[in-house]
């Protein structure tokens, strides 16, 4: 039997207790990230576990996956983006079994729309969870969190007897997969890396060393952590400076290109995202 997903109208505390309650029901859960560095051993887990995967699950399953499971579906201005991209059966293919409980639809910013239950056309149940909410006056408003993110401080908040762990979370591009640019990764990876050192998050495969600590510990004399830190970030800022500069030299460089692209883009007929996302085709869900 798998435990039912919470009703997909709840909303504010309501929607809060009753994921806290589904939750609550493993003793591990894993949010496993479409990247590179997921591997088989970090999806091996018995009934008290549960997997949570993100959208495009063949990024990480080759396979159909048997354990118990939970898909997360990311939203955009026009509805998750599973939906509109015809893409539900075929994700949901990779994780339809007895184990399986569903479809939650994830909203992060403000901008996106949630699907009704009907629009993903599977028999499994669908949910949804607005967390506009808890990134609000938190994430830098110049981008919109990752859905692994922004579920992973959603569970931390919730202070669960489970332990939480991370499966690829790196933020760092492949050669088959690219970051978006909508992300602040940096900024994602240092609340991370703050959790995971916490204790309130852990993570499955290798977690990068306390750099900080390491030098702090060598020259204990130099005014600990915290001098540490900013002769890093000074050093940072330098190097980052050099970048912008080089990045500046490209921009120049390849403007001739761009205007070309930008000419050709006018050119083509709108997608069907970006006409799903008018106004007039519909009123924030």
């Amino acid at each position: 039997m798998t435990q039912a997903l919470p009703a997909f109208d709840l909303d504010g505390e309501a929607q809060r207790l009753a994921w806290r309650a589904f939750f609550s029901c493993y003793r591990r859960i894993v949010l496993v990230a479409n990247s590179d560095a997921v591997t088989s051993a970090m999806l091996e887990g018995g009934d008290e576990t549960i997997f949570v995967f993100f959208n495009k699950v063949y990024k990480v399953l080759e396979a159909p996956f048997g354990g118990q499971a939970l898909l997360v579906a990311r939203s955009s201005p026009a509805g998750a983006n599973i939906v509109y991209r015809r893409e539900v059966e075929d994700v949901v293919r990779l994780l339809r079994s007895e184990r399986f409980h569903g479809i939650c639809n994830l909203r992060v910013g403000a901008g996106e729309r949630f699907s009704a239950p009907a629009e993903f056309a599977v028999p499994e149940p669908v949910s949804r969870i607005d967390l506009v909410p808890d990134m609000a006056n938190f994430y830098p408003a110049t981008h919109l969190a990752t859905s692994g993110f922004a579920l992973a401080v959603f569970l931390a908040d919730l202070r669960l007897d489970a332990r939480i762990q991370l499966a690829g979370f790196t933020a760092r591009r492949s050669l088959r997969w690219k970051l978006f640019a909508d992300h602040d990764w940096t900024f994602e990876q240092i609340v991370l890396r703050l959790l995971l050192r916490g204790g309130r998050l852990a993570a499955l495969g290798s977690v990068p060393d306390a750099t900080m600590q390491a030098i702090a510990r060598r020259f204990p004399d130099l005014g600990g952590v915290e001098a540490v830190a900013l002769a890093a970030a000074e050093v940072v800022a330098e190097r980052l400076e050099g970048a912008n500069v080089a990045i500046e030299d490209l921009h120049r460089l390849t403007r001739p290109q761009r205007r070309l692209r930008e000419a050709i883009g006018r050119l083509k007929p709108k997608t069907r995202k970006a006409k799903l996302a008018e106004p007039d085709r519909g009123a924030q869900a």
